[in-house]
């Protein structure tokens, strides 16, 4: 019951092997396998420090890897990441400012300049969707209204490949609502595939269709939404007196909760050989139920989550 860390098959629009960077004495990658496939949505999960925007950098060749090999849309970002890059729509963690006194019609004009394949009309489109203030400086934009601005930046060229590091930071509910479903509708008319990185889980839910946990720079789990979905279920069961699951092996195991004589764990694994695992140690299962994403993630995200094949 080890928690699957690769993906098998080909047609990969990203790929990692043996990814390992440090910044000083901090360790931010520790050799990870990341595998993005083509016209996926992948959603790559972790807490704050976990090591995600420095994947995401090296991918894009704005940071440069200490050992291993990476590869996008064929590619080699050390050896071609100017070519690389004007294939990738790019929205960046941190609010950047260059060119913040340009308006943003300007800003758009001046990015579209850089793209042959740049569509003015969806740009436009877009623009009137996410309700940008196109006579204001961008610089004087609201943290909110400069990630619409970067989103627009990033689809209006419809690129094969999105990358996007907490694409909703700075977003109120509805502007995040509009967003989402702008991302969904781009999704779904044009051919791309999406390498989303946040720690909202939660909102790239509809979307994903592959997720990736990375904390403290490792490679945790790795496997398709309806894999993570159907392999990890959280079990209700009643225990007689005394029972303290000594009986159940580790492997697989989560989290784990009790109440009296009722337990509550959740567990990687078939579902019936964990029903057959509890029950011959004693536990008499009364529910099984599915996790959203977002609790799958914070279960393969806690301390006993790092049980796990490598």
């Amino acid at each position: 019951m080890n928690i699957p860390t690769k993906l098998t098959g080909n047609g990969w629009a990203l790929a990692t092997s043996g990814l390992r960077k440090s910044y000083g004495k901090t360790v931010a990658l520790r050799g990870i396998d990341l595998t993005v496939p083509e016209e996926s949505v992948y959603v790559l999960v972790g807490p704050n420090g976990a090591g995600k925007t420095t994947a995401l950098k090296i991918l894009l060749d704005l940071a440069r890897p200490d050992g291993g090999s990476a590869e996008a849309l064929g590619m080699n970002p050390r050896r071609d990441g100017p070519r690389l890059r004007a294939q990738i729509g790019y929205i960046p963690e941190a609010q950047k400012w260059e060119h913040g006194w340009m308006p943003v019609s300007r800003l758009l004009a001046y990015h579209a300049s850089y793209f042959p394949s740049w569509d003015g009309e969806y740009a436009a489109r877009l623009s009137k969707r996410l309700e940008l203030p196109l006579e204001r400086p961008y610089g004087k934009l609201s943290k909110g209204q400069a990630r619409r601005v970067q989103i627009v930046l990033a689809l209006a060229h419809r690129p094969p490949l999105l990358v996007f590091d907490e694409p909703t930071d700075g977003l109120d509910p509805l502007a995040r609502e509009t967003t989402l479903s702008v991302l969904a509708e781009h999704i779904a008319e044009y051919a791309t595939t999406v390498l989303i990185s946040t720690h909202l889980v939660h909102e790239t839910e509809k979307l994903a269709d592959h997720m990736g946990v990375l904390r403290d720079g490792v490679l945790r789990a790795q496997a398709t939404t309806d894999e993570i979905q159907r392999s990890l279920l959280r079990y209700r069961a009643e225990v007689p007196d005394g029972w303290d699951g000594r009986a159940v092996p580790d492997s697989g195991v989560l989290r784990r909760a009790a109440r009296g004589r009722e337990i509550e764990w959740m567990v990687w694994g078939s579902e019936g050989e964990v029903r057959s695992m509890l029950g011959e140690a004693g536990a008499q299962v009364r529910e099984v139920t599915r996790l959203t994403l977002e609790e799958a993630a914070v279960a393969l995200l806690s301390p006993e989550g790092g049980n796990h094949d490598q």
